[in-house]
């Protein structure tokens, strides 16, 4: 930890999480373990940062200050909350560490067996997340910017797992590194797998594709670890189920959906932390 929160009553209620991701900033607002509102936000610089931080010390939760809204619906809380981090770009990381109650979760904090240094915190409090849930074995599949397998066998250890672009990241990739191919937005229902079109050819080929690439990596999960619950996250996550639905409908149903699973692993840290 980077710094040890001063226990307190206000602990025991009102406190934050923040994962810092490649693309967007991940919030949480707690009450105490009851997680109360989730939003996201893109990553903020200097200036709204500072903003931010003196709400918390005034007892908001958010500043209107800023150009991005903030949690739906929000109350009064107790002046400087806990704010506990998990973070992948340093650069974001640096706006927060002049807060006086700032927590840093790094691997070292986990109670997982065999990390190696470079693994993401973002996958590995996924994965602690989806154990405390579901139990071990697990596999986390997270579908966000970069769309990550992680997978931990019945004693907690790491079996490992892979990394590849995810559905923003490739349909953005073809739009600016090809000469006439358009840009095509992250569509919210499947595309025709035979398309007639360029943009809908465009998602078929990048839903499909990885939809038939994690489906094979499951299988391959399931026959290592029969028992392991399956567990989908990250803002495509919904696309993914859809599509597992579609085409393995037997393996969609054992998969469970936990769209904000790095929380539960933030909370399991900050649960371990407190005492």
């Amino acid at each position: 930890m980077s710094k040890t929160a001063t226990e307190s009553g206000s602990d025991h209620h009102n406190w934050l999480a923040l994962s810092i991701g490649n693309s967007r900033l991940h919030w949480a607002w707690f009450k105490g373990e009851i997680c109360k509102q989730v939003w996201h936000s893109p990553h903020l610089d200097q200036s709204a940062g500072s903003k931010l931080i003196h709400a918390w010390n005034r007892g908001e939760l958010w500043c209107g200050g800023i150009e991005f809204p903030g949690p739906p619906e929000f109350e009064e809380i107790a002046p400087n909350p806990p704010l506990w981090i998990a973070c992948v770009v340093p650069q974001q990381l640096a706006l927060w560490q002049s807060y006086q109650r700032f927590n840093l979760i790094t691997l070292a904090d986990l109670p997982l067996l065999g990390l190696y240094p470079t693994l993401g915190i973002d996958r590995a409090l996924a994965l602690v997340g989806a154990a405390t849930e579901s139990g071990w074995p697990v596999l986390v599949v997270d579908a966000g910017t970069a769309l990550t397998l992680t997978g931990a066998d019945p004693e907690g250890r790491l079996v490992g797992g892979a990394i590849l672009p995810g559905f923003g990241l490739q349909l953005q990739s073809l739009s600016e590194n090809t000469a006439a191919l358009p840009r095509v937005t992250f569509p919210t229902s499947l595309p025709p797998r035979w398309a007639l079109t360029t943009a809908e050819a465009i998602a078929s080929g990048v839903i499909y594709g990885i939809g038939s690439g994690v489906r094979d990596f499951i299988n391959d999960w399931k026959e290592r670890f029969p028992t392991s619950a399956v567990v989908i996250t990250g803002g495509g996550g919904e696309i993914l189920l859809r599509y597992l639905q579609e085409s393995a409908s037997e393996m969609a149903k054992q998969a469970i959906a936990m769209p904000n699973l790095i929380f539960s692993g933030i909370r399991c840290i900050k649960q371990q932390q407190s005492g």
